[in-house]
């Protein structure tokens, strides 16, 4: 005799990036297998894999993933696990005031949402007309570097990767990025000056982020400070 199917809860969410609802459900224990034996390997791209495939089957392959937001994703991803293991999360922080006592802290992941950073602008200003406008990056842009930011190590991969259009006389001239060599992109991007530069560091300091801030209490010195917790990462027990 066959045995019985359990039944699997349906939620909804928005999307942030767009307000779309979708459907999702909790991870199975087959999916959360998948994603123990990724973290276990300690490889982001085996991480980052892991977490795709989780957030395309439990959002009943309605999603594509691939060109989605890295926010998206994350906000995403962060809602299925809350359904399936828990909504508060036990985290340990390092206290700033002493920067050497972890406090224990507990994390109510419905609070956590995507924030935007002040004067964000996908448009950047360069000289004589000319410009450019950015995108976000996708998860598969922290696929060898893991679910961060940006660093030294892969700044010129991703900002080349969020290029979405070059232009040129306020815009009746345009470029676009798929037109060009992956060396012609950063040799463009190596050509900005310190002030251009800044720009585009801050279209990725001010971009939507899962963000949120919480109070904790060194246990040593009793003293109180406010952690802000921003990526997918931060969020992990």
């Amino acid at each position: 005799m066959a045995l019985p199917k359990l039944t699997t809860p349906t939620y909804e969410l928005e999307i942030p990036s767009t307000d779309e609802k979708i459907k999702f459900r909790p991870f199975l224990v087959k999916e959360e297998k998948i994603l123990m034996m990724a973290m276990e390997s300690k490889s982001s791209a085996d991480i980052t894999q892991a977490v795709k495939d989780i957030v395309t089957e439990c959002t009943f392959n309605k999603v594509t993933i691939d060109n989605m937001p890295m926010f998206d994703v994350e906000y995403i991803f962060l809602q299925i696990r809350a359904k399936s293991v828990g909504e508060v999360s036990k985290l340990k922080l390092l206290c700033p005031d002493d920067k050497k006592t972890y406090a224990d802290v507990e994390l109510d992941l419905n609070e956590v949402k995507v924030q935007v950073g002040e004067d964000h602008t996908n448009k950047i200003e360069l000289d004589n007309g000319m410009g450019i406008i950015m995108t976000y990056p996708t998860i598969d842009s922290f696929r060898d570097s893991g679910i961060r930011d940006i660093n030294a190590s892969n700044m010129l991969e991703v900002i080349s990767g969020c290029i979405l259009q070059i232009y040129e006389k306020n815009g009746e001239k345009t470029y676009d990025p798929k037109d060009q060599t992956k060396k012609e992109l950063t040799e463009f991007i190596e050509q900005l000056n310190t002030k251009q530069f800044k720009q585009v560091q801050k279209f990725f300091e001010t971009m939507p982020k899962l963000k949120h801030e919480i109070t904790i209490k060194n246990p040593k010195t009793k003293k109180e400070s406010k952690v802000t917790l921003t990526g997918l990462n931060d969020f992990f027990g």
